[in-house]
């Protein structure tokens, strides 16, 4: 039996022997008349989660039991006690019922512990990316991030993307993206998750990696364009993930909020907004002061600070303000006129426009009138 059971391993091309472990014993017993018992199922799947955890290949598991039996099936103690073609046809059925009763008791173990496997690695990750984006554990996370591919004693930029759905782990743009990635030079160094719904990708500050990286995700996201990306500034060390996980969102959020051009907003770019927001609770008392009067508008502050908004953003010629706005340019002057009228402050005064600037500035920031 034994040198059946090394010439089994032999033809599944070396597969550990001890993982038939009694097979060949059982098969024994049930040519001659015995049955396969609960107890040796639960065997056989123990066995093929150990299989699994070794990482023995299913298909050289599935081989070696295969070449046992075919092995072991002229010495089985029925098959050489069977006389004529019934009794072999009999014994024939009970031997292959149990090998592929077996061989299915293997799979089902080695799928199990598969699956532990990949959802305690899952976690692992999981609980990885969330210290890392937030600042946790700092003095352990560079040899974790080593597992991962990252080398966070360098300088690394985080791309955060938004769309119209919530991306999630294992999502069908989240895997597109990672498709992507993974043709790009640099990609062992990038790694891609998620987190509250966006799409975070953690890339290498090397010369044009970022700008290959952002092209990629762009071509990538490109069907659709109800999408943005915020890109934050370099970082160096185990925290500058987190920096720039920070910076990044902040530029997403800018971007949405103040409906910038363009689908990428880096934060580099947005440093006096992000300076405007940084005191929230002043930004929130100017906005109040500035703009509380407008509420007293009859049709509403919305209209009037969208008014601002598009005369702003047109530095303030009013003709490409009611081009944007679809009105006639008497309507704009109209509404500006009205806003001094409630607030005190004019557009055409340079200390006092720019005070309604960055009122309405903060108010797109703040969500104000609808956040507060």
């Amino acid at each position: 039996m034994a040198d059946l059971v090394g010439r089994a391993s032999d033809e599944a091309r070396g597969v550990p022997a001890d993982l038939l472990e009694g097979y060949l014993t059982v098969l024994a017993k049930v040519s001659a008349g015995g049955r396969l018992c609960p107890d040796e199922l639960r065997r056989r799947r123990d066995i093929g989660a150990r299989a699994a955890e070794r990482n023995v290949p299913m298909r050289g598991v599935v081989d070696l039991y295969l070449s046992a039996t075919w092995l072991a099936w002229p010495s089985l103690p029925g098959v050489r006690e069977a006389t004529g073609a019934d009794a072999l046809r009999r014994i024939g059925e009970a031997v292959f019922r149990a090998a592929d009763a077996t061989i299915t008791a293997v799979a089902e173990g080695y799928e199990e512990a598969q699956r532990w496997s990949l959802r305690q690695e899952e976690s692992f990750r999981r609980e990885f990316v969330d210290d890392l984006l937030d600042g946790r554990n700092v003095e352990t996370l560079v040899g974790r991030a080593e597992r991962y591919g990252l080398r966070l004693a360098g300088s690394y930029v985080v791309i955060v993307a938004a769309g119209p759905q919530p991306f999630v782990d294992g999502g069908p743009m989240t895997r597109q993206v990672e498709s992507i990635v993974s043709l790009g030079p640099a990609s062992r160094d990038v790694l891609v998750t998620t987190r509250d719904g966006l799409l975070v990708c953690i890339v290498p500050d090397l010369h044009g990696t970022v700008e290959e990286f952002v092209t990629r995700v762009m071509e990538s996201l490109r069907p659709d364009g109800a999408w943005r990306l915020g890109i934050g500034r370099p970082q160096r060390g185990p925290g500058g993930a987190v920096r720039s996980f920070e910076q990044a969102r902040q530029a997403l959020h800018i971007g949405q909020r103040l409906q910038l051009p363009g689908q990428v907003h880096r934060a580099s770019d947005l440093l006096v907004y992000q300076v405007l927001i940084r005191d929230r609770s002043a930004l929130a008392d100017l906005v109040e002061v500035v703009l509380e009067p407008i509420r007293k508008a009859r049709t509403g502050p919305g209209t009037l600070l969208h008014t601002l908004a598009a005369y702003y953003a047109a530095d303030r010629v009013a003709t490409v303000a009611a081009r944007e706005l679809h009105v006639g340019v008497r309507t704009v002057t109209y509404r500006l006129d009205r806003v001094e009228e409630l607030t005190g402050y004019s557009v055409h005064d340079p200390q006092q426009s720019f005070t309604l600037q960055v009122a309405v500035l903060g108010a797109q920031l703040l969500g104000w009138p609808e956040g507060s």
